[in-house]
């Protein structure tokens, strides 16, 4: 009976994890931050690297839609990976979403 409790625990809190969705953040930080920065702005060596690197701040935002920027993380650009082989749809789209919460 109590094997039966804890698969039944173990069960749930895999569905409301799944029902939560991707974290955002969470993925940003393992797969984005070491270029980026912690607050969307790249480190002044990563910027030597990549002069093309841009910051993640209102003017950026401006110019791109949620769909733009969930292509770009799919797609890679320049000297960024794609990402369409390491995250699903729904974890690209957390990560587009988080990134409109930086403030560099």
């Amino acid at each position: 009976m109590r094997s039966f409790f804890v698969l039944g625990v173990l069960a749930l809190a895999a569905s409301t994890a799944a029902a939560q969705g991707a974290n955002g953040k969470t993925l940003y930080e393992a797969n984005c931050k070491k270029c980026h920065g912690v607050a969307g702005k790249p480190s002044d060596g990563i910027k030597k690297m990549n002069p093309k690197i841009e910051t993640f701040d209102a003017a950026f935002f401006a110019k791109r839609s949620d769909a733009d920027l969930e292509k770009g993380i799919a797609e890679g650009k320049g000297k960024m990976k794609p990402f369409h082989e390491k995250m699903k749809p729904d974890e690209i789209a957390a990560v587009a979403k988080y990134i409109r919460t930086l403030k560099p």
